[in-house]
């Protein structure tokens, strides 16, 4: 998941006050109002606002290079082996290349208690760039798990033109479809005054109804939805493989089979912790449950380390679909060691 769920929370209008600027401790729950009045995340303790500013450099680091690799192998060593899968491969590692751009950006914005210190365009363009390639890279990953397993069940190996074409205009649907699913992030991202502070949040007219929608619609299109189909793909793929092959090439399906489990695994591990209390919370904003001091610990303390586990799946992506293809290795090696 992604960054809004952590900074752009709507404030509505009232007596607001802010958490994590205020930093109150567990005590002070019994002085909120409502669920509005803790609306805010808290950054819990400076400690932990170092931890994620420190994984939000590792993370940025790290997916700039991994995806920069990702695209000088797919475009400059790979110009003449074009496929479906590496055209989506290309495109994941632009959406999470432009993703950790947007990293530096809210680690500032955390080591200054969520204090945001750009201005209202910038607010909006940001919150914009990490929403819209968030649901991107899911996207694409989710077409990259449809099209291996219609690559090896159909064994269409000599159509590199038709899906060539193809595969961009699919590229390019999966990009609009990104762009209107961040619509209401830059229609509602604002600048507004909390408690003296200006935070980047989302500010629905209608209050803490509208945010559930939205959080609703992003778990249901950015995980349930994409983990569904990847899973099926994927259970599919295995099922055609080891029909196959089980008697011939025992090797290849075990590799496979490695590849795949890594591959939902580290989707599944890196979202679901924040779709889950990302779930959780459009519940108490829709009345469902109450909300009392497990959500506000949750909230405050937990949900900042879901994000940034959410983050580092820009940086794993690169690894997982690239070096952990003998091709890509190679390919890496080479160019370490200058072959």
């Amino acid at each position: 998941m992604n960054h809004s769920n952590l900074i752009t929370e709507t404030m509505t209008e009232g007596n607001n006050s802010s958490v994590g600027l205020l930093n109150r401790s567990l005590t002070d729950l019994d002085r909120f109002s409502s669920l509005e009045d803790i609306d805010v995340t808290a950054d819990g303790t400076p400690i932990l606002r170092v931890f994620i500013c420190v994984v939000y450099s590792v993370v940025c680091a790290v997916g700039l290079v991994g995806n920069l690799l990702v695209l000088f192998f797919i475009r400059v060593k790979q110009e003449r082996k074009k496929s479906r899968i590496n055209f989506f491969v290309l495109n994941l590692a632009v959406t999470d290349f432009q993703f950790v751009l947007t990293l530096p950006f809210w680690a500032v914005d955390t080591a200054l208690d969520f204090s945001w210190p750009f201005g209202d365009a910038m607010c909006k363009i940001i919150s914009s760039v990490t929403v819209m390639n968030m649901y991107a890279s899911v996207f694409f990953l989710t077409a990259m798990s449809v099209t291996r397993y219609w690559s090896v069940a159909s064994s269409l190996k000599d159509r590199t033109r038709q899906k060539s074409c193809s595969a961009k205009w699919i590229s390019v649907v999966l990009w609009v479809s990104a762009t209107i699913a961040t619509a209401p992030t830059s229609i509602f991202s604002t600048v507004t005054n909390v408690a003296g502070e200006k935070l980047c949040l989302l500010k629905f007219p209608d209050g803490q109804y509208w945010l559930a929608v939205y959080h609703l619609q992003k778990i249901i299109f950015a995980f349930v939805l994409p983990m569904a189909i990847v899973s099926v793909s994927y259970i599919m793929l295995l099922r055609f493989i080891r029909n196959r092959s089980m008697k011939t090439n025992t090797k290849r399906t075990s590799q496979v089979t490695k590849s795949v489990t890594i591959v939902v695994l580290s989707f599944f591990l890196c979202w679901m912790p924040n779709h889950a209390i990302t779930f959780w919370g459009v519940l108490v904003k829709l009345n469902a449950v109450h909300w009392d001091k497990s959500y506000y610990i949750v909230h405050t303390y937990v949900f900042p380390v879901t994000v940034c586990l959410a983050h580092a799946n820009s940086c794993l992506n690169p690894v997982i679909y690239c070096l952990m293809r003998e091709e890509f290795r190679k390919k890496l090696k080479d160019l370490l060691y200058g072959r």
